[in-house]
Formats: C-alpha cells, sequence, structure tokens
C-alpha cells in the first residue's frame, strides 16, 4: 500500500465531484478529492489515501469559506457515510446534482436535452422511510452500536440521531441501541431494516425487521415485542433468506400507503422496494405522468415496475397497462395491488429484463408509449431488444445518472429519437445521489 504523508496542506478546491466531495490539484498537479470542502473554498486538508491517479483527503480547517456553506444539522456530519452534502445550501445541493446529470450526458452520452426541466423538489428533512442500520456490538466501547456505515464501511457510525431518517425512527436510534445492548443476542444481530406505510388502527405503520444469526432467547422476544408496543412499532424476525421474514407482533400486522392523487392503495411486505420519500414519490409520479402524456385510448408498458408505482396510477388513465418486473413476489404483489383497487386494465408479467426477451408475448403486443424505472445499472439490454416502432413517447426515470446518459446516447444516436427534456429530483436530499428524469420522442 502507498505510503500516506499526514503533513497538513493548503489547497484551493476548483469543484464538487459526484459524491460530494471539493475537488483540487496538488502542485505536481495531481487530482485529490476532499472530503467536507466546497468549490470556491481554501482549506487546510489532509491525506487520508492514495492512488497513482488521485489522492483523498479530509477537510482540518476551512480558510476561506464558501458562501453556500451552511452548519450542518446533525452531530454526525463527517463521521456517518449516509449524507455527504449538509455542509452545502439546500438549494445549490439540487444545482449541484443537475450538473452531474447535464456533465454525463455530455461526457458519456454525447447528448444535450432540448429543455432543461426545473428540479422537483419536497422535504429535505425527515424524509427516509425506508432504510437499513448496521448493528455492531464493540466490546472496547461496552455498547452496542446502530448507524449507518461511516465513510469508511468497514465502521458503524455511533449515531443518536438521524435528521433525514423519518422521525418515528430517527429520534430512536440510542434506544434501538439500548434495545440491543440489553438482549442476550445482542452479539447475533446484524442489522435492523425499516419501512414505514401509512398508521393503522394498531400501530403506526411502522415496521423493524430483526436480523438475527442464532435463535433469540424468550425474554429477548419479549423485549422486541415490547418495545414494539411502547413505541407503536410492528417487529419482524429475520433468521435466514429474503423468505424467512415473519411478524413477531403484531400478529399479522398490514403495511400499506395510498397514493390519493390517482386512489390507489399499496399494500406492500416489510422487505419490498418502495421510494424512501413519501413526498417526493407523488411528485415523481404525477411528473412522469405528465411527460408520458397517454391518453385514454392508449396501451402502455412499465418496465422495471416493481409494485406497480406508476402501473397503477397510469391504470387510471389509460386503456391498458403492462407493468414488467424482474421480482415475482413483487410482481404477485403488483398483481394484488390492482385487484385490490379495482383495476382489471393493469396487466403484469415476471421477467429479468437483462435478458433475452424473445419468448415472452408482451414483447410483440404493440404499445403506444413507453415509461420505465430501472436500477443502477440501467435499461440498455431490455431497449435493445424493445421494437420501438410506432411507441410515441418514452420516459425514463432514472436513479444513475451515468447509466441514464449512457442509455439516452443509445436511443438518440442509434435508434434515432429525440432527448426532449431531463431534469433531477431530490429523492435523497442531503446525499450525493441522483435521480433523474428525461423523456424522448421520435424524431
Amino acid at each position: 500500500m502507498a505510503k500516506i504523508d499526514q503533513t497538513p496542506f493548503p489547497v484551493d478546491i476548483l469543484d464538487l465531484s459526484h459524491d460530494g466531495r471539493g475537488v483540487a490539484r496538488r502542485e505536481n498537479g495531481k487530482a485529490v478529492f476532499v472530503a467536507g470542502a466546497l468549490p470556491g473554498e481554501k482549506v487546510m486538508a489532509k491525506q487520508t489515501a492514495r492512488s497513482r491517479s488521485f489522492d483523498e483527503a479530509t477537510t482540518l480547517e476551512v480558510l476561506e469559506r464558501s458562501p453556500d456553506r451552511v452548519e450542518p444539522r446533525c452531530p454526525h456530519f463527517g463521521t456517518c457515510g449516509g449524507c455527504a452534502l449538509q455542509h452545502l445550501d439546500e438549494a445549490k445541493q439540487i444545482l449541484a446534482k443537475q450538473r452531474v446529470l447535464l456533465e454525463n450526458f455530455e461526457r458519456i452520452g454525447h447528448v444535450t436535452p432540448e429543455t432543461l426541466l426545473p428540479p422537483l423538489t419536497d422535504a429535505a428533512w425527515g424524509y427516509r422511510r425506508k432504510g437499513r442500520f448496521s448493528v455492531r456490538r464493540v466490546e472496547k466501547k461496552d455498547k452496542t452500536l446502530v448507524g449507518f456505515r461511516e465513510a469508511d464501511p468497514r465502521f458503524v457510525a455511533d449515531l443518536s440521531i438521524c435528521h433525514t431518517v423519518i422521525p418515528q425512527i430517527g429520534q430512536r436510534i440510542a434506544a434501538l441501541s439500548a434495545l440491543i445492548d440489553g438482549m442476550d443476542g445482542r452479539r447475533d444481530i446484524p442489522q435492523i431494516e425499516f419501512i414505514a406505510g401509512d398508521p393503522t388502527p394498531d400501530y403506526s405503520g411502522i415496521a423493524l425487521v430483526f436480523r438475527h444469526l442464532l435463535p433469540l432467547s424468550e425474554a429477548d422476544r419479549n423485549a422486541l415485542v415490547a418495545f414494539g408496543r411502547e413505541h407503536g412499532f410492528a417487529v419482524f424476525l429475520q433468521p435466514g433468506g429474503v423468505d424467512s421474514v415473519h411478524a413477531l407482533w403484531p400478529e399479522a400486522p398490514q403495511l400499506s400507503f395510498r397514493l390519493p392523487d390517482w386512489d390507489v392503495e399499496f399494500a406492500f411486505k416489510p422487505l419490498d422496494f418502495i421510494q424512501v420519500n413519501a413526498g417526493l414519490n407523488r411528485k415523481m409520479i404525477a411528473l412522469a405522468l405528465q411527460l408520458l402524456d397517454a391518453r385514454a385510448d392508449e396501451r402502455v408498458l412499465d418496465l422495471f415496475c416493481g409494485l406497480g408505482n406508476f402501473t397503477l396510477p397510469l391504470a387510471r388513465a389509460v386503456r391498458e397497462v403492462v407493468g414488467v418486473e424482474g421480482e415475482a413476489g413483487l410482481v404477485a404483489r403488483a398483481k394484488e395491488n390492482a385487484a385490490r383497487n379495482g383495476l382489471a386494465n393493469a396487466q403484469f408479467h415476471a421477467a429479468d429484463l437483462a435478458q433475452d426477451l424473445s419468448g415472452h408475448a408482451w414483447m410483440r403486443a404493440g404499445f403506444d408509449r413507453l415509461l420505465l424505472d430501472p436500477p443502477r445499472s440501467g435499461a440498455d439490454a431490455v431497449l435493445k431488444q424493445l421494437p420501438l416502432k410506432g411507441l410515441k413517447r418514452i420516459v425514463y426515470v432514472s436513479c444513475h445518472p451515468a447509466s441514464l446518459a449512457r442509455d439516452a446516447g443509445y436511443l438518440v444516436n442509434e435508434r434515432g429519437w429525440k432527448l426532449r427534456s431531463a431534469g433531477v429530483m431530490d429523492m435523497f436530499p442531503h446525499t450525493a445521489h441522483v435521480e433523474s428524469i428525461a423523456m424522448f420522442e421520435p424524431k
């Protein structure tokens, strides 16, 4: 491993990297990424890692302050790896993400949107309704740590509070730590997952899933039930894989959330994927449907549909919508959700959209418009197989600007489509995560 020079050094910050670090140049011209620094600042930094092409460093002192710098709300900022941008003014965070998107379009896709959509934002604090805390018993501290990973992922951040997580959970991290610390199996619980739906008469609508590597004692199970009752949390246990998850308390808790603008309700399981930011999700659905501009007599294809987050609202507006998703469990629940909402015009199919799809009948059915919301890897495999001729519009929702840029380049430069509009959406405020949306039309 290359030796690290611990000598502090002053450096001028020239730019912001895609992961929220300041970008500078050493005297020899070598790039250095400085955690906690903002463009336009001069900081005193200390090297933390080095490689052949760039160095990494952290800010020790801000010598010349950017006007965009703000005081982070969280006392754990800089240690916890959950956030990267709390020191940057909220209004400037989304503009930095917009710049990342446009740079990816230019550098990777060699495309430029004709229209830049206004950034989509919602509440910047207390928004995260789904996530995973790591748990680690640290004997030297005689304490069980509950939190997100530190910037160095080998370590668990010692959190007392989290301001980005919904308050019912974010303000009870210390209570979770104390709960596990008092259990016989405190060394056998590596993680806690949380997810929130709408409240029910029996509990808050929030569920906790405790992963445990060895069977829990009766005393531990009783402690978890008491904690759930006290705070109104449903408690699930996960002794093995995803299929092993089962309710501890209440006996059969129901998880669901409504989208009132479309009069649809989604039931889900505690490890299912739902969008983490409920307020932004509602705005995102409205924007996607507006951009898609589907008509009442049209058929729409919704790829990577999950539980039907876009599919079911679309079903309220079109003749038929077909959702396709790779995870069979999500497809089953999407079908159930369509039935519970009385949407007979929403059909669902399970298919691995990264593989050969020639044997699937829905591929040849013919559609008027396409909506897709792929994972970070993007949608290049399915786009190269789809018969795009005849489609009037494509709306692409993305959680990774590089894969969107690559796929946009393919649609524009190889398939003859136009990138009419694109913009960013702040699904994860205070993090460097960039959510975006793009609309394409044929030439």
